[in-house]
Formats: structure tokens, C-alpha cells, sequence
């Protein structure tokens, strides 16, 4: 069985091929600042994609999309606004996707879900 954060590391990469298979360009890969840390950053079309990857071993206990409440979003704005603050950024369309995936305990994808515009900015 694989451990809990090489699991998180397997979804992450897995997220980042299958974004980039359908036209996504990772821009960052675990952008941190003091606030916290996104997982992924692309450009796809016209806006600038703020990515949250989440991973389950199982669907039991809910998708994994559900862990992305209301004290989640509020974070992932604030780093959205430092990250675009820290490449002086501004007049730029931005979203907030989630890549949930499902993986069996030896690494495996059963599952891959990618919720474009899953929610909006949260203040």
C-alpha cells in the first residue's frame, strides 16, 4: 500500500497530465507564499487557473471535491490574489478548477473528475 502523501503526490502529477492532455499550461506546480500553498497554476483558453487537487482512496466517504468547503475556497482566493500580486497581474481572467481523483491503495486512477469554474471568488 502507498502512503497517504505519495498518494497526494501521484494524484497531482496524474491531475497535471490529464489537464495538460486537454489543453491546459502549467504554469506552477505547488506555488507556495506564507498564506499557503496551490497546487496547480495553468493558463487554459483565456483565464489563469487556480487548481485544487483532491484524492481519495474511495468514493465512501463522499467525492473528493466535498473536502473544498467555505474555509478552502477563502484560502485558495487569498493565495489566487498573492500569486497574482507576487507576477503583477492585473486585468487577467481567473478560475478555480478541482481535479478529484479516486486511486487505489496502490496508486492506480479508478477515477478522474476536473470541475471547471467550481467556485467563485470567495472573499
Amino acid at each position: 500500500m502507498v502512503e497517504r502523501q505519495r498518494l497526494g503526490q501521484i494524484a497531482e502529477i496524474q491531475a497535471s497530465r490529464f489537464l495538460e492532455a486537454r489543453g491546459y499550461r502549467i504554469r506552477v506546480h505547488n506555488w507556495r507564499c506564507p498564506l499557503g500553498e496551490v497546487d496547480l497554476i495553468a493558463d487554459h483558453r483565456q483565464d489563469l487557473v487556480f487548481i485544487e487537487v483532491k484524492s481519495r482512496r474511495s468514493g465512501d466517504y463522499g467525492r473528493p471535491a466535498d473536502a473544498v468547503n467555505l474555509v478552502k475556497r477563502r484560502k485558495l482566493s487569498r493565495l489566487a490574489d498573492a500569486y497574482m500580486q507576487s507576477q503583477h497581474l492585473t486585468e487577467v481572467n481567473c478560475r478555480f478548477d478541482v481535479v478529484e481523483l479516486i486511486l487505489s491503495d496502490e496508486g492506480r486512477v479508478e477515477h478522474l473528475n476536473v470541475i471547471e469554474d467550481a467556485f467563485e471568488y470567495t472573499p
